[in-house]
């Protein structure tokens, strides 16, 4: 039960990255036509901006009516190279919901 719930979850979240905007946009409005009552965009980092780009385009263009809210943090992570110490990475997550 827990792991059907996990998965769940798992499917309403699009992590964003460095393919292009459409590509998210597509893979948000397909979780919405699937029947999904609210989807979660994550980016980290540089993809931040594309993920409000991404926000912006399904609630302006495709579904007016949605609804949203917005998470800001930061995650420390350890730096890669030798003696590194640790790095302060900003996250969001964007929550859009009918």
């Amino acid at each position: 039960m827990a792991e059907e719930k996990k998965q769940k979850i798992d499917d309403n979240v699009v992590f964003v990255g460095k393919k292009p905007t459409m590509s998210y946009v597509l893979a948000v409005i397909t979780q919405f036509s699937d029947g999904a009552k609210e989807v979660h965009i994550k980016a980290r980092g540089k993809s931040i901006s594309r993920a409000v780009d991404v926000a912006e385009v399904v609630r302006n263009r495709f579904i007016p009516e949605i609804k949203h809210s917005i998470e800001i943090g930061t995650e420390k992570i350890q730096a890669q190279e030798e003696g590194g110490g640790e790095l302060n990475i900003s996250t969001i997550d964007i929550k859009l919901f009918k």
